[in-house]
């Protein structure tokens, strides 16, 4: 007898929820997009519990007949393709026929739905498998359905559900997704009874995004490259956050996750939004439906292109040219290759089904580290007045080793536990406002400012925090700081060791915090921009305790604290700096690796000039 059989219907649809339904999120976006393809005006969504007890999604669209309202729970049942032609022009949120089986299979679901123009609507109930039947129910037009106690006869999967205020964050997100998709419909979210968000039909995207986006200073940004259209809305440089947590991906009025592309539209922002931080907004890219595929991820949230580097190209440029006018950014070079004018194989949609596949073209490369970009923001309009002495540095990482390929550094690589190799530099000038210019007693030393003043500063941070001594300065007035509910749920989720962290704050409703209190150190940095450093390392540590990530948060609150490229450091100021450095654990690297000092022996430069 052979040992391949056929799974159960039931136990096919158990392992197809494990794709498809990660958290309560994922139902509320399918439902929810269930209801836009059937041409809803009002869609009204009300959770309990963050979903776990109870889900519900009640739309006016079309309804269902008696018959579709049972069928539609079986698996791979769908009115939205009936060939595999359909997939090259979809113009539908769902195609798969798998959300509502794979729902039913680790919930309890009641629907109730009455097609348009029929006399009564039905009622189908399923349990953990496929329904009955249906039976006659009243209602109006329409159809709502209650998924409740969800992972009920899947306890393993249970467990790993968030705090509540963590998952009702992710259904806010869900519910924002289809509002900046569909700014035609009216959408209603109620938490526990309470209503906490209604987005109201407009007539446009933008009047979408200003309603959705309450508080952003935001720029509209337009254009059209040959088959692609792009529409935007977008924050100042000065709000960008570290992360794409601020930032919305619609292609084809499908909201989308896509590093690369969240990464050409930061590209378009310049060498003024440095490497790892990405702007606030909404960004819409339409473009023809067979050159985009869609079928590439289980929860339809990715995308894939035909020609990924001409559409990143055509963003970046011409996102460029629309920011420069709006906040008087430099202007960038346009690509090489215009997008209009490249000649694209578009591929059919046999090659779309190969999992293997991928464009031929390479994604633009991300900038490089913001080391490389300091010499060139002495340049910039703003240049900060000069920081107390006491206020330039911040803190480092665990010690890194010197770098093997500049032997000349050696010798400051090992300064601190009591040497002096650096206050026993004679501080000679600054130049571009970036560089700290020493004479040694057998050379020149070139020291980059910002570096510096981030490894001390990150080695005080460091001492404090392990000493769990970080000093707090209250602030007189808290800082009211702007964020998305699922920002805010991760700071309530891990408030105890944000305070380790010198950090007080407290939520504000579901879109903002209150900061009462910063790290000593750190007072004089914007208090947003201590939260959007400490959100983005929560966001990297997936809901893990911060407790293995501690240095790369004292890291970024370090560099973000720190003197910057630009800055003008007056000579006690550029002496403390360097009796400071001899303190430090590991004085040679800031705690990125990159090196703080380069040194010059006088036998080379005479060697070089001919002397």
């Amino acid at each position: 007898m052979g040992c391949i059989h056929k799974l159960s219907g039931d136990l096919a649809n158990q392992i197809a929820a494990g794709e498809v339904v990660e958290r309560p999120a994922s139902i509320v976006k399918e439902l929810v997009e269930n209801a836009l393809d059937a041409n809803a005006t009002r869609v009204v969504v009300d959770i309990e519990q963050g979903g776990r007890t109870l889900i519900r999604v009640t739309d006016d669209g079309d309804g269902m007949t008696p018959d579709d309202a049972v069928i539609c729970f079986e698996r791979h049942a769908t009115s939205k393709i009936t060939r595999f032609e359909d997939l090259a022009v979809l113009g539908t949120f769902g195609f798969r026929g798998e959300a509502l089986a794979s729902v039913a299979s680790i919930a309890r679901v009641r629907l109730r739905t009455r097609a348009r123009g029929a006399s009564e609507g039905v009622a189908v109930v399923a349990e953990g498998g496929p329904p009955a039947c249906a039976v006659p129910a009243g209602g109006g037009v329409g159809t709502s359905i209650e998924v409740r106690d969800l992972f009920f006869n899947v306890p393993a999967r249970r467990k790993f559900l968030k705090a509540t205020a963590t998952e009702s964050a992710h259904v806010g997100d869900a519910v924002l997704g289809a509002a900046l998709a569909r700014p035609e419909v009216t959408f209603v979210l109620s938490r526990d009874g309470r209503p906490v968000r209604e987005y109201l039909r407009v007539a446009t995207r933008i009047e979408r995004a200003r309603a959705a986006l309450v508080g952003e200073k935001l720029a509209e940004c337009t254009f059209e490259q040959g088959p692609i259209r792009g529409q935007a809305m977008l924050a100042p440089p000065e709000c960008a956050r570290a992360g794409t947590t601020g930032l919305s991906l619609l292609v084809n009025g499908r909201h989308v996750r896509d590093r690369q592309l969240a990464r050409a539209v930061a590209q378009a922002y310049g060498s003024v939004l440095e490497s790892g931080r990405y702007p606030v907004g909404v960004v819409w890219i339409d473009v023809p439906p067979d050159v985009v595929d869609v079928n590439v991820h289980p929860q339809k949230a990715e995308v894939r292109f035909a020609d990924a580097r001409g559409i990143f190209d055509a963003v970046t440029h011409n996102l460029a040219s629309a920011l420069a006018r709006s906040f008087g950014l430099p202007e960038q070079d346009a690509p090489q290759v215009p997008w209009a004018q490249r000649s694209v194989a578009i591929p059919t949609y046999n090659s779309f089904s190969n999992t293997d596949w991928s464009p031929s073209t390479s994604p633009p490369a991300p900038r490089e580290p913001d080391a490389v970009m300091l010499a060139d923001s002495a340049d910039s309009a703003f240049v900060p007045s000069p920081l107390p002495a006491e206020n330039l540095f911040l803190s480092p990482t665990s010690p890194l080793p010197p770098l093997a390929s500049d032997s000349s550094n050696h010798a400051f690589a090992g300064a601190g536990a009591g040497g002096s190799l650096y206050a026993s530099l004679r501080f000679v000038g600054q130049i571009k406002a970036t560089y700290l210019v020493c004479e040694a007693a057998d050379g020149i030393c070139v020291l980059d400012q910002h570096a510096a003043a981030e490894r001390v500063t990150f080695d005080r941070l460091r001492r404090a925090h392990a000493s769990r001594r970080v000093a707090m300065q209250r602030l007189l007035v808290p800082s009211v700081v702007n964020l998305a509910p699922s920002e805010v749920a991760l700071l309530e989720e891990q408030a105890g060791e944000v305070l380790h962290f010198g950090v007080d704050v407290r939520a504000v409703g579901d879109g903002a915090v209150a900061v009462h209190g910063v790290p000593d150190l750190l007072v004089h940095v914007e208090p947003a921009r201590i939260i959007h450093d400490l959100i983005s390392e929560l966001s990297h540590a997936a809901g893990r305790s911060l407790r293995g990530e501690v240095d790369l948060v004292l890291a970024t609150m370090a560099c973000h604290g720190s003197v910057r490229a630009g800055d003008v450091v007056t000579r006690e100021q550029a002496e403390a700096l360097l009796a400071a450095l001899d303190d430090v654990d590991f004085g040679g690297h800031c705690p990125h690796g990159r090196p703080v000092v380069m040194r010059l022996p006088f036998g080379e430069l005479e060697r070089r000039v001919g002397r």
